[in-house]
């Protein structure tokens, strides 16, 4: 019995997967691709406090005579900015003419 009750709840959740989920708009897409952004600038941002924490490391290493490590090169990132980009216009083509359908008999085939 229980394993009845397992299947059909296994299969409701599975149809659950597949409902289609309605389009985004204009103002929930700026929301994800400033998030996005937000996102890979916080990544850069501990890239780069990683790389500084590395470099503290190797001093400490090489201070203490174990060692001839060079420092890498640590790039910051600098503070956040987000600049949307420009929304593309939506050209709109004219109406196709709609075809005419002939009215005029077939000819006759001799």
């Amino acid at each position: 019995m229980k394993s009845i009750f397992v299947l059909i709840a296994g299969c409701t959740l599975a149809m659950s997967v597949f409902a289609k989920l309605p389009a985004l708009n204009d103002e929930a897409k700026a929301k994800a691709a400033e998030a996005a952004a937000k996102t890979a600038h916080a990544g850069k941002v501990d890239a780069y406090l990683l790389c500084k924490s590395q470099d503290r490391t190797a001093a400490y290493y090489k201070k203490a005579g174990k060692g001839g490590v060079d420092k890498s090169a640590c790039v910051d990132p600098g503070a956040f900015v987000y600049t949307p980009a420009p929304a593309t216009p939506v050209a709109t083509a004219p109406a196709a003419a709609p075809a005419v359908a002939s009215t005029a008999a077939p000819a006759a085939k001799k």
